[in-house]
């Protein structure tokens, strides 16, 4: 069936009429919608409010622009001429410094090496160094050959050679009690004393200080330890114990890697030492070549001999203001024979431990004689309070001597 304009009209016109009123009532955009209303809901839409007709507004967006690459392009040309500067003063002064080299006779004084020992207070720790370590004449002539180097590398930056900071890093073999730590010390600050670190302290660090306990942890601790030890020595004791090969997800590693890049990054202003048993060290640096190429001095830790553990103990008994016994000093060579076989012996260490019990063992027969027994109406002088005798070796001695294998003190 086919409808005419005139007829579909007609018909549209009919069903407006027989419509409900409430329908006939609304306005048209109630039942259409309002074409100009924002579908986004009730917030205005982000429009352009200009008027891109307008050949103003068109000039202005394009001088800000201009503006904006001038402005980017005047900064480039001002860093570039920066640089150009910068090098230019550099060659000059490379130029200066070669002409002043080739002017320089060869006999020019700069200055005597005592001078420079004496005047950066490089002989007073040396000197020390001879006076607190007995024995270790390896270790102490491995610490003058850094001085030696330190001391004429500032002799020739006084006349003007090209010079570089050298390796500093270290690592220290041997076994406990042989010096390891004080000899670190007095590094950190023969260091200090030659401008090669700001404050030459020593910040003593084990795995414990180093290695967190679950992920996430371990790199705050060990930055915080290296934080501490800036601008000085940090020494990490038994640092084999960082590494552990049978288990690959061990935290340790990521310690390790991170003192590596501060090796490398931060050579001037930290030094890092490795101290433990050679035997360990060597197998820990198999396992992390990139540590044993950042250690440039290499210092292995001799055993005392049991005269020199003896002198060790003069020199502990006098620092405390002791004085041993003439007598007393045989028995005492005798008990460090007989220590040195037993297990736990740790040099210098066991020698502390052994004047801690002999100083006890002074002050329980003193006590006894004036105390307990009334000598001498109960008044003692000042030698008594001093003196340290065969007496008191005797009982370490008979400790190992006399005692029950199980019940032996290990001094």
């Amino acid at each position: 069936m086919k409808f005419s304009c005139a007829t579909s009209f007609l018909l549209v016109a009919s069903a407006a009429a027989f419509a409900p009123s409430s329908i006939s009532s609304r306005p048209a955009t109630a039942i259409f919608g309002d074409p100009n209303q924002n579908p986004f809901g009730n917030q205005p839409s982000i429009q352009w409010g200009g008027n891109d007709s307008d050949p103003n507004a068109k000039t202005i967006r394009l001088r800000e622009r201009l503006n904006e690459a001038d402005t980017e392009r005047r900064k480039a040309e001002e860093e570039a001429l920066q640089r150009e500067r910068a090098a230019e003063i550099r060659r000059e002064e490379r130029m200066r410094k070669i002409a002043y080299m080739q002017q320089m006779p060869d006999n020019q004084p700069a200055g005597t090496v005592e001078e420079f020992m004496f005047k950066e207070g490089v002989q007073d720790q040396l000197d020390k160094l001879d006076r607190e370590l007995v024995g270790l004449l390896p270790v102490k002539k491995r610490v003058k050959e850094i001085a030696a180097l330190l001391v004429l590398d500032k002799m020739r930056r006084k006349l003007g050679f090209e010079t570089s900071v050298p390796s500093l890093h270290m690592c220290f073999t041997g076994a406990p009690g042989t010096g390891k730590t004080t000899v670190a010390v007095r590094m950190g600050q023969i260091l200090a004393k030659m401008g090669y670190s700001r404050q030459g302290h020593v910040v003593l660090a084990t795995r414990d200080d180093l290695v967190g306990q679950y992920v996430g942890h371990t790199a705050p601790k060990t930055k915080e330890m290296i934080k501490k030890a800036m601008g000085g020595v940090l020494l990490v004791d038994e640092a084999y114990y960082l590494y552990n090969a049978a288990n690959d997800r061990d935290y340790g590693q990521e310690s390790i890697e991170i003192l590596l890049n501060v090796m490398e990054t931060q050579q001037d202003d930290l030094v890092v030492a490795l101290a433990g048993y050679k035997d360990r060290m060597d197998k820990f640096f198999s396992y992390i070549p990139g540590m044993m190429s950042r250690i440039g001095n290499h210092i292995d830790f001799p055993n005392y001999s049991a005269e020199e553990l003896v002198q060790i103990a003069s020199v502990m008994a006098g620092q405390l203001e002791y004085d041993i016994d003439n007598n007393a000093y045989n028995t005492f060579y005798h008990y460090i024979q007989k220590r040195m076989e037993l297990p736990y012996f740790s040099n210098a260490r066991t020698v502390r431990n052994a004047m801690d019990r002999a100083r006890m063992n002074s002050a329980i027969r003193t006590f006894d004689r004036f105390a307990i027994r009334g000598e001498n109406g109960g008044v003692c002088t000042v030698q008594d309070l001093k003196s340290i005798t065969s007496e008191d070796f005797q009982v370490l001695l008979d400790d190992i001597l006399y005692a029950d294998a199980d019940k032996r003190i290990f001094a």
